[in-house]
């Protein structure tokens, strides 16, 4: 059902935006009241005193720092004697990882902390983590998803044994040594690089933000249909991967007319929409745009809004795909949708979609142009033409909380779902089909669409008057003016567009007095917070056999056989030998530090 129409006004200007994150479900905490209040809640003094919880802050961003840290650089996960240490995949003590929750997730979560309570241990912190991320960028001016103290001969052979053998991650097969705008690693290190240079300045800072501004100019594609746009990784390589292997031996119940491999080549190259790579550039674009002043960026801007708006396909399959070509590609013209990873095949996708149509929404208040909203509707009426059915949901418990399938056949609309055979990266594949059953459990065969709500904010932009439009303009990233400042948090939630508007409020959530105590009571003696990891792998074993395996144990789960350094949940493990149920270890984890910091920083910030 359509809610009623509100028309946008300063007051409930942040409404449409992301809402903010409930910071109790990362801790693991109870969370407060789903609220986000503008004035901080009337409270009582907690146990701890608002001294002690800025005392426990300080202990435990000392310790990461000087303990866990390398060289102020992190990763994802530690042991808690640091003997072993994982990323997406298992890490060397040398290592740093850019992609979040890394490096600069941590190093931002220091910076907030230095600005609730103007400790200048927090700020020192924050600037040998972004030394770290200086140190790691690449000469390009962008970054990979890790680097390694230690050296490239070091990070190859990483890349050669530990990234080569994980199955389902093939960014990490194959070392290519450019930047990956992939996961926000560049742009969320960027960012990092950034609000520290406007801090104080720092040359080293002010350097690297020169080197990777001209890194993304010089990235994003230019002329025809993907002008505006950016690839995965820049600058092109040219021995990347642009087919996968299809084994000779295969089970024998495996259907004749699946399909299977990389659809359209090395898919580095295409236009990028994959975790919303265009619009994590505009967002850092715009932040250097308001904090430095510098206008001759709003160009870019306005090139990738176009793009994105251009590459919407006709109806009535009026989405995105994952990937477009940025060329012509077999007959194929550029802007059509493309096959990505061997996982993703050459299809329109329906998260994607809802993911530009709300790019779309943020486009209009930057620029009060309708022509950005002028498509919504056929792109919303294409979701609603192809949602799961209860049949599909009910016959695959993967399925049963989404809404849609993730990837929709180009022409006949139908659902594509993704599979994998074999064992492990030399005897299996992955292949796609239309049957529903017995999909991924890596990557989603099924996504929440809401298209109530994408209706009700198109109808809510829709409503505005030509003054509200106005004043939206008017304190647009994208308006002339003089230089504002940045959000003074960037961890408590994930920043959307619209938090760069001028004087646009950043509510804080609400963090109880008993929150605040259970997260200093967590903390203990120890200076650190222990907790599930969550995931586990296998330690490199050498080459994984090219046996053929005809089962099926490891079609749905996260790892094949004990050949395989993918990560995956030990409590549910692939039903073959020697493979059997345990519990997560307990360890450090960026996730549940940036996590506990958030509630801590909102809570200070608002007393």
């Amino acid at each position: 059902m359509t809610q009623p129409k509100t028309p946008m006004t300063r007051r409930n200007f942040g409404r449409l935006a992301a809402a903010p994150v409930l910071l109790g479900a990362l801790s693991g905490l109870p969370a407060g009241p789903a609220q986000a209040a503008e004035a901080p809640a009337t409270r009582t003094r907690p146990a701890a005193g608002t001294q002690g919880v800025r005392r426990a802050m300080r202990r435990a961003a000392v310790f990461m720092d000087e303990h866990v840290s390398y060289r102020g650089g992190y990763v994802w996960s530690y042991l808690p004697d640091l003997s072993t240490t994982w990323g997406e995949m298992e890490a060397r003590r040398t290592m740093c990882w850019v992609q979040p929750p890394g490096t600069p997730t941590v190093g931002h979560s220091l910076l907030d902390a230095y600005h609730a309570t103007g400790d200048e241990a927090f700020y020192r912190a924050a600037e040998r983590t972004g030394l770290a991320l200086v140190r790691a960028q690449l000469p390009i001016g962008g970054w990979n998803y890790i680097h390694d103290f230690a050296g490239e001969s070091s990070l190859r052979e990483w890349y050669a044994t530990i990234g080569a053998n994980g199955w389902r991650l093939e960014e990490f097969q194959h070392y290519y040594g450019n930047a990956t705008f992939d996961d926000a690693g560049t742009s969320t290190a960027a960012q990092l690089i950034l609000r520290l240079y406007v801090e104080r300045g720092h040359p080293a800072f002010k350097a690297s933000l020169n080197r990777v501004i001209d890194f993304l100019l010089r990235a994003q594609l230019r002329g025809g249909p993907a002008d505006g746009g950016w690839p995965q990784r820049f600058p092109a390589f040219s021995g990347s991967v642009g087919e996968t292997p299809w084994p000779d031996d295969r089970p024998s119940w495996l259907p004749a007319d699946v399909g299977h491999g990389m659809e359209d080549g090395d898919y580095t190259r295409h236009v990028t929409f994959n975790d919303d790579v265009l619009g994590e550039n505009i967002k850092f674009l715009l932040m250097c745009a308001s904090a430095l002043g510098r206008r001759d960026l709003t160009r870019p801007v306005l090139r990738a809004m176009a793009c994105l708006h251009r590459l919407q396909q006709p109806g009535p399959q009026a989405g995105w795909g994952l990937q477009h070509l940025a060329h012509a590609v077999n007959g194929r013209p550029a802007g059509a949708p493309a096959g990505a990873r061997s996982y993703e095949p050459r299809a329109l996708t329906t998260h994607t979609t809802q993911t530009n149509i709300r790019q779309l929404f943020h486009y209009f208040r930057l620029t009060g142009d309708h022509a950005y909203l002028r498509r919504v509707p056929e792109a919303i009426a294409w979701l609603e033409s192809c949602p799961l059915s209860s049949e599909q949901k009910q016959e695959n418990p993967l399925l049963r909380n989404s809404t849609h399938p993730t990837f929709v056949e180009l022409g006949s609309n139908r659902a594509r779902f993704v599979h994998r055979f074999g064992s492990n990266i030399r005897n299996g594949a992955y292949y796609y089909d239309h049957d529903h059953r017995n999909t991924l459990s890596h990557y989603s065969g099924g996504r929440l669409v809401d298209i109530a709500g994408l209706r009700s904010t198109y109808d809510e932009l829709m409503a505005m008057s030509r003054a509200e439009v106005a004043e939206l303009r008017a304190r647009s990233p994208l308006a002339p003016g003089r230089p504002y400042a940045l959000p003074r948090y960037f961890g408590i939630r994930d920043l959307e567009l619209t938090d760069l508007f001028r004087e646009a409020p950043l509510p804080l959530p609400d963090v109880t007095d008993a929150q605040a105590d259970a997260l200093v009571v967590g903390l203990g003696a120890k200076d650190h917070w222990l907790g599930p990891i969550g995931t586990t792998t296998n330690p490199y074993r050498g080459p994984a056999p090219a046996t053929p395996y005809d089962g099926t144990a490891f079609m749905s789960k996260h790892v094949g056989d004990t050949y395989d350094t993918s990560p995956y949940n030990p409590s549910d493990p692939p039903a073959e030998p020697p493979y059997e149920p345990r519990e997560s270890a307990e360890g450090i984890t960026t996730s549940t530090y940036t996590g506990n910091m958030a509630k801590l920083i909102a809570y200070v910030a608002a007393s």
